[in-house]
This record gives structure tokens, C-alpha cells and sequence, in this order.
């Protein structure tokens, strides 16, 4: 039996939860938050490994007008866990949750102007929907040969698992990246042998973390010292764009300069250092700030693998590296990462005329504003193709979106009409413009392979400018770039 709603948000994370409060404040309580897990939260909720942490000032990495008692200036996962479950508390939002609800498919009625919603528990049928499943919910381990044999406990970082003891143990940590990072130095003191298979080395840059004293917090409690700060990190973090795209040499003599000087003063070892040095420019990955990853790969404990000694093949006891050694393992844990390009929407998509989502980005992904592409009429994407932003918060990115959503719904309802559509030829302009301005970008050219890249190598994941820029794009839907259907 189909259920009928206004609006239908796939996921319950940031994006979720930012859709559902602003349908709220325009008077729409019609929707429902499909979600495929068996809790509400997202990311902060799912990602419960040892060391989980924010790698955003926490005053900044919040809703606007949701603000939060922050104990630090990084939060950890409890914290963010706990801000989490009190806005969606706030909002009454499991009253609109569908939990356990996995989405398997979306298909447009051109004639009855809805979305037909497929999931594993029944159908629903939406004018609208909004995907906030977020790029970052299709964990990715690779095919290495033999992956399967292993005898011990292995897992994901996305999926930890709790119930291993690691103590004394031999745990092999694959991959270098954001999670690794905080990861390591959280295992390195309770294991017996740590091996860490890096592919490519990370820049690491000092993490200005701190506790607030009890009169900080007394003081951000209060709306202005809470407003001063919010601006001043945003600020702050915004000025990083002008060496990320505009300026090489404004990378190379403060980030790059200061991120050598943190490798020397916490890495001695002078073969180590060499393998945990980049051969690419500063900001072409995803740059790592931590004050206790350099040491925990110092520490005796750790046995650092580079690509010349990498996974070469997994069996029931261990690894063979390609350097020919045998490493002897009880416990494998995957830092691989996710599919956040290529295949970020994990259900088919159904539009207009029978043309399928996974074909309009045969190419590769894109989407006006990073939002809504030609032919799929009211479904909106919530940190869509370039939305990612890699000097600032996400929760910025998002809100702006809301900013385009909500007056797409506004300007269908005003007129009423249907469904409002992207035009083709606005979409190709907007997206001709983003490529055009990737060129000058550090991710486009620093010389590296990153996850901002889909397999063509084409950056699909960032936004190439100030998130400023994107706001302001945001703010309104320009009706000259929009096509409304069955207006009264």
C-alpha cells in the first residue's frame, strides 16, 4: 500500500535534519525521514571508532540557530553524538522517521507530478524528495587479493566493532587518511604490534584543539560571544582559499612550511620521516590536523608499510606485503574510506522520458549548484556533485542548499504548479563554470590522486571558490534557470 506524503528525505544526518526544521518553518509537517540504519544521526552516530572527532572548530560545525554548549574547540564523537540527538529532539523529528527503511529505488510520475519512493518496507509517493544520504555512507574496501581468508576479526572503521579486545593484540590499520589519523594514535599504547599500510603519505598540520574553562563556556552561552566566535573561525578558515586556489606560493611558504616544521620536530627518525613526506602540494588530499598521529607512528609499537611494502595479498594469518614480508596478524581494520564520487546515490534513479540518473552522469557527476539536474524534477541533492568544501564547515554548504531547495517548494507552491526543473542549458553553463575554475585549484592541480576525483580523475567532490561564493549562489531560485509544470 503506497503512502502518500509532501516531501520524502532520504537520511537522517546533518543534511536530513537541516531539510526537515526548514520544511517545519514553512508550515510543512507532511514528510518523512527515511532512514536505512536502526537509529537517526548519521555520520556521528555511525561513526563510533576509537578517536572519532570533528576536524572543524565545533562552533562553526553546527546548524545555525542550533547552538550547543561545546566542552572543546574539536569536538569528539559523544559530543557530536550528543548535539546530534538534542536537535533532532528539539525539532521532534522520530516522529517523522522511518528507521530500518532502506531506499531502493526512485521512479518519476510525470502524469500524477510525484516521485514513487521504493524501499524494502513499501512504497511512498512524494512530490518532492530530498536525498541527504551524504557522500560519505558507502564505505569502500578494496578487492585485495585474498580479502576474504582472513581468520581474525576484520572491519571497517564506518562498522567498528566493539566487542574485539584489542589489547596485546597484532592489528594492522589499512590506509593513511582521515580516519586512520585519529585511529592510530587511539590504538598505538593498548596493542602489542600496530602495522599501518600507507598508500600515499598525508600532509599532518598541528591541531589548535583546547578546553573551553568554565568561564568561556559561561560566556559563549550568550548569543553575541557565540555570533563573535562563529564569525571569527569562519574568517579565519575562509582566507585558506586563497592559497587552496589562488596562490601556490602562499601554500608552500605558511601551510606547507609550518605542516615540514611539525614532521621534524615529532618525527626523528630521518628514513621515517622520508616515507611520511608528500610528493605533492599541500592541500591536493584532504589535509590531516593532529598533534598525536606523527608520534603514534614513531612509537615502537608501529610498523609503518609505504606503497614499495604494501598489501599484496591477505591470507587466514596475516598479510604478504609486496616488499615479500609475512606479517602475522589477529585483527584487520579497514581505513579505506568511501564512495563519494562515482556511485555516492547507492539506488536507481528514474526520471522523466525513462532517462536514468546513473546516465546523465555517465560522463561524470553534476548538478546545478551542486543541487537539482535537468530532467529530474523535484528531487533536490543535498552535498551533491561539488559541494564539498575542504577549508571550512559542511554544515555551511548544506544550510546554503536549503537556502535553493525551500524556494524551489516556495516558488511550485506560489504558482500551483507541480514540479519546478532545472533547465538543461543552465545546469551545462553552471557546470562548464565550476570545471572552468577547478583548473587554478590545488585539487585539480597538485599533483595527486584523491577521493575528490571520480576514476576519470576529474574533481567532482569540491566547490572551487569561497563557500561566500556559494551562498550567495544559493540565496534564491533564479526563475529564468527553472522550468515550473502545470502552474494554475
Amino acid at each position: 500500500m503506497t503512502q502518500h506524503v509532501t516531501v520524502a528525505i532520504i537520511g537522517t544526518g546533518f543534511g536530513g535534519q537541516a531539510a526537515a526544521i526548514r520544511l517545519k518553518r514553512l508550515g510543512i509537517t507532511d514528510f518523512v525521514m527515511l532512514e536505512r540504519r536502526p537509529f537517526m544521526g548519521g555520520t556521528w552516530l555511525q561513526n563510533t571508532y576509537p578517536g572519532a572527532a570533528v576536524d572543524v572548530p565545533s562552533p562553526l560545525y553546527s546548524l545555525a540557530g542550533e547552538p550547543w554548549d561545546w566542552s572543546q574547540m574539536y569536538a569528539d564523537q559523544a559530543e557530536l553524538a550528543a548535539y546530534t540527538e538534542a536537535v533532532i529532539e528539539r525539532h521532534g523529528l522520530r516522529a517523522h522517521a522511518r528507521l530500518e527503511t532502506t531506499v531502493t529505488g526512485l521512479v518519476w510520475h510525470a502524469d500524477a507530478g510525484h516521485w514513487r519512493v521504493e524501499t524494502d518496507r513499501g512504497a511512498w509517493a512524494a512530490q518532492f524528495v530530498i536525498n541527504a544520504s551524504g557522500p560519505l555512507s558507502k564505505p569502500v574496501i578494496p578487492e585485495f587479493p585474498g580479502r576474504d581468508t582472513f581468520a581474525g576479526p576484520a572491519f571497517h572503521t564506518n562498522h567498528w566493532d566493539h566487542g574485539v579486545d584489542l589489547r596485546g593484540k597484532r592489528v594492522a590499520v589499512i590506509g593513511s587518511g582521515a580516519s586512520a589519523a585519529q585511529v592510530i594514535p587511539a590504538l598505538v599504547d593498548q596493542v602489542a604490534e600496530l602495522h599501518v599500510f600507507q598508500r600515499t603519505p598525508h600532509w599532518v598540520m598541528p591541531r589548535a584543539d583546547r578546553v573551553f574553562t568554565p568561564r568561556e563556556r559561561a560566556a559563549l552561552r550568550r548569543a553575541p560571544a557565540r555570533a563573535a566566535l562563529r564569525a571569527g573561525i569562519y574568517w579565519k578558515l575562509e582566507s585558506r582559499v586563497l592559497g587552496l586556489k589562488y596562490s601556490k606560493t602562499l601554500l608552500k611558504v605558511f601551510a606547507e612550511r609550518e605542516a615540514l616544521a611539525h614532521l621534524a620536530a615529532q618525527v626523528p627518525d630521518e628514513a621515517l620521516r622520508a616515507k611520511l613526506t608528500p610528493d605533492y602540494a599541500i592541500g591536493c588530499k584532504r589535509v590531516i590536523l593532529s598533534n598525536t598521529l606523527l608520534p603514534a607512528l614513531a612509537h615502537p609499537n608501529t610498523t609503518l608499510h609505504d606503497r614499495l611494502d604494501g598489501v599484496a595479498r591477505i591470507h587466514p594469518g596475516g598479510i604478504l606485503t609486496a616488499g615479500g614480508r609475512d606479517v602475522a596478524l589477529d585483527v584487520l581494520a579497514y581505513a579505506t574510506g568511501f564512495d563519494a564520487t562515482d556511485d555516492a546515490i547507492s539506488y536507481g534513479v528514474t526520471g522523466e522520458g525513462g532517462r536514468t540518473l546513473a546516465a546523465s552522469w555517465a560522463e561524470f557527476p553534476r548538478a546545478y549548484l551542486g543541487t537539482a539536474v535537468p530532467g529530474f524534477p523535484n528531487l533536490f541533492i543535498v552535498t551533491g556533485p561539488n559541494t564539498g568544501i575542504g577549508h571550512t564547515s559542511a554544515l555551511f554548504i548544506i544550510e546554503s542548499q536549503m537556502n535553493y531547495i525551500m524556494a524551489c517548494l516556495q516558488a511550485v507552491r506560489a504558482a500551483g504548479a507541480r514540479s519546478v526543473a532545472v533547465k538543461a542549458e543552465a545546469e551545462a553553463a553552471y557546470t562548464a563554470r565550476i570545471h572552468r575554475e577547478m583548473r587554478r585549484t590545488v585539487w585539480q592541480a597538485g599533483g595527486c590522486r584523491s577521493w575528490y576525483q571520480n576514476k576519470q580523475g576529474i574533481v567532482i567532490a569540491m566547490f572551487p571558490g569561497f563557500s561566500f561564493t556559494f551562498r550567495r549562489l544559493t540565496r534564491h531560485m533564479k526563475a529564468a534557470d527553472h522550468v515550473l509544470d502545470g502552474a494554475a
